[in-house]
Order: structure tokens, then sequence, then C-alpha cells
């Protein structure tokens, strides 16, 4: 049996599209659409049920991504074991992170992983979209949030701290903010609802919390576009503090709030490496994982606490 065709199937599966499998290879679908009519003459079975606007597994096809999946990823997991056994790190690494964590904090440290595993080619997806690790061949994400679930490997990278900010400028020209509460008088910057909904919380060293409903005029989809707004007096933004420890350590930013921890979602938020489960790790995704937490963590940790007083 043809893997490369398991393979191609296996994807097909999980995005329900021969058309988004073809974009993710670079190929036809037309190619896509063939090697899958191929196995299902080969096998003698359908494996999807085609229509104009779907296309669902049948209950053979189904039963054969039950069985296939996971054989593959042992198979390609003892292939890249043989062939790095002995060896540097190389192949292909392919990991995705948002946009404005991948701006922030992966691509400063590319130049010198680079230097250390030249062997290593480095395929960096930044999207803000929740990618299927497996259907999008994802060797190690980047999440962020309180909490990773799904069938995956997950370790904290780094915890993360919202503050809330503005420019020098906004605070001089706007109506005085000396409490979270204030911030209803203020146009704010937003992220849209589907990511954070417009409620900031805050709380003071002995736990008292509040919640403030925000509201203001212009949204933006990625943290490095509220960051730019902010910059550019617009109004108090809510953002992480590694994507502005850079901004208030040189006073472009001002942190309104230096008391109160702040949170659009959760206090326990931070950012997580994730990879598919398997018994065997590549050498590739093991040294970018130990690169990147013997990085970040003391990147931030010196400023964090200052950031937070």
């Amino acid at each position: 049996m043809n893997t490369q065709a398991l393979q191609l199937f296996v994807e097909v599966a999980r995005s329900g599209s021969f058309a988004a499998v073809a974009r993710q290879r670079n190929q036809d679908p037309s190619l896509v659409s063939r090697s899958i009519a191929q196995l299902e003459a080969q096998l003698g079975v359908r494996l999807f049920q085609r229509s104009t606007r779907s296309m669902l597994l049948t209950e053979a096809g189904a039963r054969l991504l039950d069985k296939v999946q996971a054989s593959l990823e042992e198979l390609r997991g003892a292939l890249e074991e043989a062939a790095s056994a002995a060896s540097d790190p190389s192949g292909t690494l392919r990991m995705t992170a948002s946009v404005t964590f991948g701006h922030h904090c992966v691509l400063p440290l590319i130049k010198e992983f680079r230097r250390l595993y030249p062997k290593i080619k480095l395929d960096c997806v930044l999207s803000d979209d929740p990618l299927d690790l497996i259907a999008s061949h994802i060797d190690l994400a980047i999440r962020l949030g309180p909490a990773i679930s799904g069938n995956l490997v997950v370790t904290k990278l780094l915890d993360t701290h919202y503050r809330v900010v503005a420019s020098p400028d906004y605070i001089a020209s706007a109506p005085p903010i000396h409490q979270p509460s204030d911030l209803t008088q203020h146009a704010c910057l937003l992220f849209p609802e589907r990511i954070f909904a417009p409620h900031w919380q805050f709380k003071l060293p002995d736990g008292q919390a509040e919640v403030v409903t925000v509201s203001g005029d212009l949204i933006l989809s990625t943290g490095d576009a509220l960051r730019q707004m902010a910059l550019r007096g617009m109004g108090p933004a809510l953002l992480p503090h590694w994507a502005i420890l850079d901004a208030l350590d040189d006073g472009r930013l001002i942190d309104l709030f230096p008391n109160h921890q702040a949170a659009a979602a959760s206090f326990n938020s931070a950012a997580w490496l994730v990879y598919p489960s398997r018994d065997y790790v590549p050498k590739k995704v093991r040294v970018m994982i130990d690169y990147l937490k013997s990085h970040l963590p003391q990147r931030y940790a010196a400023h964090t606490v200052a950031a937070l007083r």
C-alpha cells in the first residue's frame, strides 16, 4: 500500500476539502482528487461521500482513518529517528505562532538559533487561526490562552501578563484616568469580540477585583495593530506584556494601572508549546523546544517584575 496515498487521504479527511489540501501542498486539486480516486479503486470501497457543497467520510473511510493515522505518525517518527540518530539536528521544522507573538518573541531569536543549528530549515507560519497540527504538517505550535485542550502534548513556555497602556500624548489630552472604572469615559482600542469580549478584568494585590465594560470605535484584529494605534495616541489598549515591554521601558507607553493585575479572559494566561502526541519527538523539535524554554522566560522575567509594580 502506498503510504503517500494514505497520508493524502488523512489530510483530505481532516480538512474535508480537496482544494484545501491542494493549497497546502501547492498542487492542482485534480491531482489530489485523482490520487484519492485511485486509492478507492485499489481498496474497492468509497472513502468519501461527495456533493457540490460538502465531502464527508463514508463508514469505510472513517474506519480507515481511525486505523491509519496513528500508524502513519509512528512510521514517520521511526524514519526520522533512524535518520537523525547519529547526526546533528536537521530537516525542515514547520512551526506556527500567532502573528503578534511571532513578531515580538520568536523572530528575534531566529538568528541565534540558525547559528546553533544550521542544518535545520525553518518554516514559520505566523497565523492567528488555530491550525490543525496534523493536517497542516505542523511540528510545533505556540498557542496563547489559559489552557490548551485536545490530544496534544502541551508544556508551558511563558506566563502572560496583560497591562492597560496608553501613550503620553493621549494621557495629556484625555480625561483623567485614576482607576479602572474611569475607562468607561474613554474610547478604548478593542479586539473583535470573537477574540476578547469588551469586559476588562482587574485585581489588586489584596484580591479585590472588578470588571469594567469598555467601549470604543476602533476594533483591530491583531495585537500589533492595537499596539501601533496605542503608540499613536488613539486610546487605551489591553495588551500582553511581551508585546509592549520595550515601549514601557522607553516611555512611549504608560502603564495606566501599575498596582493592578489586568486580564482579558483569565488572569492565568500563558504561551504554550504544543505538538502532536507521539512516542518519538524528532531532534529538530526537541532542540527548538529547549531553545525557546531557555531563552524566552529569561528574556522577559526581569522586565515582568518592573512592569507589574
